[in-house]
């Protein structure tokens, strides 16, 4: 492991531009610090060796280790990938059906595009996401009880589990914060979790949106398999075993930013 007494000053201005920003692009770096690709590629690479961020196709975002990184940090990671996977979601979700949606920055800006469904009964365990479609007049949302986490609104406990449970959704819209090279979907929140598996249980069809900084990554807890999934949904997929297993288990992959 590197030590952080070592970073050169281009290094610790890189780590605490991802800091700021929560996540960057290789070219963009390169452009901001008047130096070529390859060389904030290296830059990257001794960060990440550090357990300090984690590398993505084209860029890298700060490392959440064993939590998650503040949550309006993760609004900012690939905003515009979010936007277009949140779009590509809700062109799958028809009206009339009962919907269920978990707490995250990705299901979140799904959520932000149902507000021209109609007869939509919806579950969800984030508050903040039900206050925002609340306002939605052909939406009708239902949150469990339980204990609110103050960092994102998600709501949490087995009161929350036992509420989910009394339902059965059509479909239901998860994201994770990791996908395993072995396809397994991570969070970092055990409660939370819970609650995702049984959104995963208790619905017919489930979509998974996630954008690819999450594939091949890690958590330390396990909220199901990919093969569970019925449609992936990112901004794109370059990951040979993400999408040997989206062909393997017969996984609808869309990737919203092409």
């Amino acid at each position: 492991m590197v030590n952080a007494d070592k970073f050169s000053l281009r290094q610790e201005a890189i780590l605490n531009q991802i800091k700021h920003e929560g996540s960057v692009q290789v070219d963009r770096l390169a452009e901001v610090f008047v130096t070529t690709p390859q060389t904030i590629r290296k830059d990257l690479q001794v960060l990440a060796d550090a357990n300090r961020i984690m590398r993505f196709h084209g860029g890298a975002s700060l490392l959440t280790g064993l939590e998650y990184t503040d949550f309006e940090i993760r609004r900012k990671i690939s905003p515009r990938h979010k936007e277009a996977i949140g779009k590509a979601v809700a062109d799958r979700i028809p009206n009339n059906i009962a919907l269920m949606i978990n707490a995250g920055t990705t299901t979140e800006a799904v959520s932000k595009q149902l507000k021209h469904h109609t007869g939509l009964k919806i579950v969800t365990d984030n508050v903040s996401i039900a206050n925002d479609m609340r306002l939605f007049e052909g939406v009708e949302v239902m949150v469990p009880a339980g204990i609110v986490r103050r960092s994102d609104g998600a709501i949490l406990g087995e009161t929350a589990v036992d509420f989910i449970r009394m339902f059965r959704a059509d479909i239901g819209v998860i994201g994770a914060a990791a996908i395993s090279s072995d396809g397994a979907l991570l969070d970092y929140d055990l409660r939370e979790a819970n609650v995702a598996r049984e959104i995963i249980r208790n619905s017919h069809h489930i979509i998974l949106a996630a954008d690819s900084s999450k594939f091949e990554s890690s958590g330390p807890v396990q909220i199901g398999h990919i093969s569970q999934v019925d449609t992936l949904v990112t901004d794109q997929c370059n990951h040979s075993t993400i999408l040997e297993l989206c062909k393997m288990h017969n996984i609808e992959l869309v990737e919203a930013a092409k």
